[in-house]
């Protein structure tokens, strides 16, 4: 599985929406499918069992707050949204290490530094829509490390991200 081969599968109906231009919007989708492959995983394992449960809900809602977030009449509602979707994404990291031993160090490392790339981008986007003003425009920026109007506190590194999406192991 990879990252393109991913995209293709992707409807016309996700991918249509202004949102799609998000890079941070695509790659939370991204990873909440990879989570679907390893919480099946951890769910094979009794110790993990509650993990499991407490990971698929944290992966899922860094998207579904950098969607609502977008979605906000203001700059400062949707930096209070993405923030919340970058609090979860940290906590996405903690309990991937808590199941690194039966998701393996391949596979938990992928998706350390997979999330690691989405925290540092909603870290550029969140001063940037504190600043932004306040109203909704379908056609906002795109965010993409290339696009960051604010220094990163990490700069993002666009080959190790590429390379992350190229060869996605699998648990």
């Amino acid at each position: 599985m990879n990252y393109e081969a991913w995209l293709r599968d992707v409807p016309a109906e996700m991918t249509g929406d202004s949102l799609w231009k998000m890079e941070a919007y695509r790659l939370a989708l991204f990873v909440a499918d990879l989570g679907w492959h390893d919480v099946t995983k951890l769910t094979g394992d009794r110790r993990t069992l509650d993990l499991a449960g407490q990971l698929y809900r944290a992966l899922g809602s860094i998207e579904a707050n950098i969607s609502e977030g977008y979605s906000r009449g203001s700059g400062r509602d949707r930096a209070r949204f993405y923030e919340y979707a970058l609090g979860s994404a940290r906590e996405s990291r903690g309990w991937y290490y808590k199941g690194r031993y039966v998701l393996g160090d391949t596979v938990t490392a992928h998706r350390l530094q997979l999330l690691t790339q989405i925290v540092r981008l909603l870290l550029a986007m969140i001063p940037d829509q504190r600043a932004y003003g306040s109203f909704l425009k379908e056609d906002a920026p795109a965010y993409s490390p290339e696009q960051a109007q604010v220094p990163l506190p990490s700069p993002l590194q666009p080959e190790v991200l590429s390379l992350l999406l190229q060869d996605v192991p699998m648990p």
